[in-house]
């Protein structure tokens, strides 16, 4: 079992249920999403390192590898999912950029934001509302964060930032969540309230890179981060500035990347030999937390193509994290 790193007595937990590994020798597992079902949505890379998604469902069985049929180069991520199943990722092409896909029923649905040459899809929820960032450029240029509500697509980003990915909203989409990486080249996370304002930067303390993946409806958070000595931790973020952290038993690697309205996690750790684990974990009772610091508030909402006077050369690669 699992458990909280910081925990109070009484007060609550984390408790892994399970472990679970793509089927093939030697795949690397990295699941992002998940929805109410316990469906979860991911990443394996094979023993070449080449991309796919999958799907594991909630009765333990795997999807096909997901292909995305213009991916020409060997990667394609499966990046969220929703409760009828419908896959949101992106993939790459000859022509050197990310393109976003929607995936229900078999069919594929490829997605760019207009005018932009790279788009990811991050997440997907019950109404079809999605998260993702796109950049004017191409991959390594600076990226924003977007929401498409009902159709209509708000791009973003946090001031001063060199990159901001968007990774999921929720279906009351009263919250988005992400990082961005400041003008030093630091990550950070924050979220964006119903309002429009962001929030930033939410940072545990000791942290030197956080990123916030997933959220459900009761605005739990659940990301990961890096410390000084070279561990990544699990991170619990509960807004607007409380925290804890998870760290699988053995392992200096954790990453939360999705959870849903009944507190189960997805997950991964990876072992002594450098092999990612896909788990699922529960939160029992009410969780401790420890106040994060002092954060940062703005209204920013620009329009969509107005590109950022910010210098690319000053983040050398904005492959975004997973």
């Amino acid at each position: 079992m699992g458990t909280f790193a910081q925990q109070a007595a009484n007060s609550g937990s984390i408790e892994v249920i399970s472990t679970f590994d793509y089927p093939g020798t030697g795949n690397l597992t990295l699941p992002q999403k998940i929805n109410e079902r316990g469906d979860i949505v991911g990443i394996f890379l094979d023993s070449n390192l080449v991309s796919r998604g999958f799907v594991r469902f909630s009765d333990g069985s795997f999807s096909d590898p997901i292909v995305d049929p213009n991916d020409t180069v060997g990667l394609t991520e499966g990046r969220g999912i929703n409760n009828s199943r419908t896959v949101v990722g992106d993939y790459a092409a000859s022509d050197g950029n990310f393109h976003g896909f929607f995936l229900s029923g078999g069919t594929f649905t490829e997605y760019d934001i207009a005018g932009a040459a790279s788009t990811l899809v991050h997440s997907i929820n019950d109404s079809a509302d999605f998260a993702g960032a796109f950049s004017l450029t191409g991959p390594n240029g600076i990226h924003q964060g977007f929401v498409s509500v009902g159709g209509t697509i708000t791009s973003f980003s946090v001031p001063g930032a060199l990159q901001t990915f968007a990774y999921e909203l929720n279906n009351s989409n009263q919250l988005v969540v992400g990082y961005y990486i400041d003008g030093s080249g630091i990550v950070h996370g924050y979220y964006r309230d119903a309002s429009g304002a962001l929030h930033f930067p939410i940072d545990p303390s000791g942290s030197t890179a956080t990123i916030l993946f997933g959220l459900n409806d009761k605005n739990w958070v659940v990301g990961r981060y890096g410390d000084s000595s070279g561990a990544t931790h699990g991170l619990f973020f509960v807004p607007p500035n409380n925290f804890f952290t998870f760290d699988f038993p053995g392992s200096t690697f954790t990453s939360l990347g999705g959870i849903n309205d009944q507190g189960v996690i997805c997950g991964r750790y990876v072992d002594a030999s450098g092999i990612a684990h896909g788990f699922l974990a529960r939160v029992r009772g009410t969780p401790p937390t420890t106040p994060a610091g002092t954060e940062m508030k703005t209204n920013v909402s620009p329009s969509l193509l107005t590109p950022l006077d910010q210098s690319p050369s000053a983040w050398g690669g904005a492959m975004p994290a997973r």
